[in-house]
């Protein structure tokens, strides 16, 4: 049997990628200003995490124009939505654990 510990996704540790990931997991899409104020965050922490996530295949981006504004939107992968289920599940076997 492995250690719920060992079972966590480090890449989840922080709390932004945690909520980012909360977010992505119940929505189709979404875009970045969105997840900027849904977790209140700077342009430049957002992204740093973001690119963190999609590094690990975890969430695409589609960049499109809304008249001259670009428009970034997010959207959660297959990969990503089990990495994370996955990691959900050893949180919920620590607790129950405890």
């Amino acid at each position: 049997m492995v250690n719920p510990i060992e079972a966590l996704n480090k890449i989840f540790d922080s709390r932004i990628r945690l909520g980012v990931m909360s977010i992505l997991i119940v929505n189709d899409s979404v875009s970045f200003n969105e997840l900027k104020q849904m977790l209140e965050l700077t342009d430049g922490n957002l992204a740093s995490h973001l690119n963190t996530l999609e590094q690990a295949d975890y969430l695409k981006v589609q960049k499109a124009f809304i008249g001259k504004k670009t428009n970034t939107t997010y959207f959660i992968t297959d990969l990503g939505r089990q990495a994370f289920k996955a990691h959900l599940d050893a949180l919920e076997k620590m607790i129950k654990g405890v």
